[in-house]
């Protein structure tokens, strides 16, 4: 019997949605689809190579919803338009005929937005720049602009744009929708106080900031009704500021937490730096623990998991229900068959990150290595 085989490789559920095992492909920024948001074959094989590798679901990359403010990266992938559902399609396709579930994150950049195909402008809770210069290695360069607050009625169009592009996803057939309010984009802008300075319902407390992301989730789930996978991602750090932490600790986790956790949302998927360490300064509860114990909901967590004791360890202990791996996954595409036949893990290529759209392993040889042929 294989050493994981209690812990990463029992089956779980999600809602109602049986999952094989435990190993779940992060979402990752690959800018590699064409440059009106169409994935192309590129992002097909890429996508295909971690189902049929053994993970039992695939977690898209942040794919912007509408054609208004929310792209953040040239060449995302976009769920935006029927031209996007329809090159989708295949790709949902393949993932599921390899055994693999595969959910649709919704992004909006919202002022963390550094490349646009529909406009330069760039909108916030509140007129914000973002800390630091835009990511190069995702084509940006310079200084962000400040961003321009959103109105009600600005924020009404964002909503309907993350509910089309949820009708869109269920339209191509995804098991699932994340919500992306991790990492310092739009959600996760109403949710910091740094960002977020509105003077009215959306703003000011605990309780106001998480607002938005509350009526956001139960107005998509109305739209894709119960048969489909609707989650959240959540984090404290930025991508353009990797420092930042909760001013409250754990009493705004405890708030922000329970509110997820009284709506209808099926899982709550937590990203941090490293997921086995302390959240909130030294001898706190981890990020994940938090997450379980006030929100009480599944939950996924990522950071530095590629290690399959450590892994095992946090769903042992009941810190998780699922692991969620990112970088370890472009360097291993097929961890889930390596660690279930006891093979060696590649070490990770920082190529993967540096340049996104040229990074395809020889996933063939390595199918044929593993099966044996």
């Amino acid at each position: 019997m294989n050493r994981y085989t209690e812990t990463l490789f029992s089956q779980e559920h999600i809602s109602n949605h049986i999952l094989k095992n435990r190993y779940i492909v992060g979402p990752m920024t690959r800018v590699s689809s064409e440059k009106d948001g169409t994935p192309n074959e590129r992002v097909h094989k890429y996508y295909e190579r971690f189902a049929r590798g053994g993970f039992a679901v695939v977690i898209t990359e942040g794919i912007y919803p509408d054609t208004s403010y929310s792209q953040g990266y040239e060449n995302q992938a976009g769920l935006a338009t029927m031209k996007h559902v329809e090159a989708w399609k295949p790709i949902v396709r393949s993932v599921k005929e390899h055994g693999a579930r595969i959910i649709a994150q919704l992004m909006h950049a919202g002022a963390q937005s550094q490349g646009n195909y529909h406009t330069e402008e760039t909108v916030a809770p509140s007129p914000f720049s973002p800390p630091s210069k835009k990511v190069e290695v995702y084509g940006g360069e310079g200084e962000f602009p400040v961003a321009t607050e959103l109105s009600k009625e600005g924020i009404r169009e964002v909503k309907a744009g993350f509910i089309q592009a949820a009708k869109h996803a269920a339209s191509a057939e995804f098991d699932g929708i994340e919500l992306h309010g991790a990492n310092g984009y739009l959600l996760d802008q109403f949710l910091s106080e740094v960002s977020n300075q509105r003077n009215d319902e959306y703003g000011g407390s605990v309780e106001n900031r998480v607002r938005f992301l509350v009526e956001l989730i139960e107005e998509v789930r109305e739209a894709v009704g119960t048969n489909m996978m609707v989650g959240i991602r959540i984090s404290q750090m930025k991508a353009t500021n990797g420092e930042y932490k909760w001013p409250g600790g754990e009493n705004d986790a405890k708030i922000i937490f329970s509110k997820l956790g009284e709506t209808s949302v099926d899982y709550i998927h937590i990203s941090d730096d490293d997921a086995s360490t302390p959240g909130f300064g030294a001898e706190t509860i981890t990020m994940a623990q938090a997450a379980k114990r006030f929100a009480e909901k599944p939950v996924i967590t990522c950071g530095e998991l590629g290690d399959p004791d450590k892994a095992s360890a946090l769903i042992e202990k009941g810190h998780c229900d699922f692991i969620a791996i990112a970088r370890q996954a472009l360097a291993n595409p097929d961890t889930p068959h390596r660690v279930e036949q006891n093979l060696p893990l590649d070490a990770f290529d920082a190529k993967a990150i540096m340049t996104p759209k040229a990074y395809v392993k020889d996933f063939e040889l390595e199918m044929e290595i593993i099966e044996g042929r």
